[in-house]
């Protein structure tokens, strides 16, 4: 398998650092006591950004598989069915 494209990784190393603040609002809000509401919304959004993140990751390896010259072994593949299905 290759490595991951850099320029597709730009907007997926942004979703992570947003995802890392985010994290870390989460934190702040338990620690200060917050309401139940507001914790679980801001752990969804950090969830749906993870989610997101991987997903491009996933979708960018399998771009980069797909237009390679070479064919994909059977052990390519599988291990690109396992990191898609890991997200699920």
């Amino acid at each position: 398998m290759a490595a991951l494209n850099e320029d597709d990784m730009t907007p997926v190393l942004n979703r992570l650092r947003r995802a890392q603040g985010q994290l870390g609002g989460v934190i702040r809000l338990i620690e200060e006591g917050r309401d139940c509401k507001d914790v679980v919304m801001q752990l969804a959004a950090v969830n749906k950004a993870l989610d997101k993140a991987g997903f491009a990751i996933v979708s960018s390896g399998m771009r980069d598989c797909l237009t390679a010259e070479n064919e994909l072994s059977d052990e390519d593949l599988a291990t690109m069915e396992k990191l898609f299905l890991s997200l699920a």
